[in-house]
């Protein structure tokens, strides 16, 4: 189960022990295509256009709704092989994964929604507007994406 951190006006994030190496949880959040296998907000559809690993600097696109269909572009800007990874796209916010191994061979799993990037005032009034909801959706994605980590991890 996910555990949510203290909220911040600068993110909010959750962190879920896998019983799946890094490896295993990394190629999942580094292949587009798998984003809505693990998607909990129900936004994310199906990857429309970028490789099928992401590396640093990498543009993939997606196809999403939340309320009317849409695409969005994303850009990969921190990049660490089985142990981080986060893409922006043309707002200021992060979405994160960062990936420590644990002695039994799992993975505890970080997914922040990173904000720290705008101005104070922006900060506070997508933290306000929207911080609530995506607190919500990355426990679920956190759910998700330790059910699939496992079973692929288990075939």
């Amino acid at each position: 189960m996910a555990s949510p951190h203290a909220k911040t006006s600068k993110n909010r994030s959750a962190t879920t022990t896998v019983a799946a190496p890094p490896a295993t949880v990394f190629a999942i959040v580094a292949d587009p295509r798998q984003h809505s296998r693990i998607d909990g907000s129900g936004t994310v559809r199906d990857a429309v256009s970028g490789p099928d690993r992401l590396e640093l600097g990498s543009r993939f696109g997606m196809s999403m709704k939340m309320g009317a269909p849409y695409r969005i572009s994303n850009k990969v800007v921190e990049f660490e092989t089985d142990r981080l990874i986060a893409w922006r796209h043309a707002g200021l916010h992060r979405w994160r994964y960062e990936l420590t191994p644990t002695p039994d061979g799992g993975t505890e799993v970080t997914e922040t929604w990173d904000l720290s990037h705008y101005p104070a005032p922006g900060r506070a009034l997508l933290s306000t507007l929207f911080g609530d909801k995506t607190q919500q959706a990355i426990e679920a994605t956190l759910v998700k994406l330790k059910a699939a980590a496992e079973a692929d991890a288990s075939r």
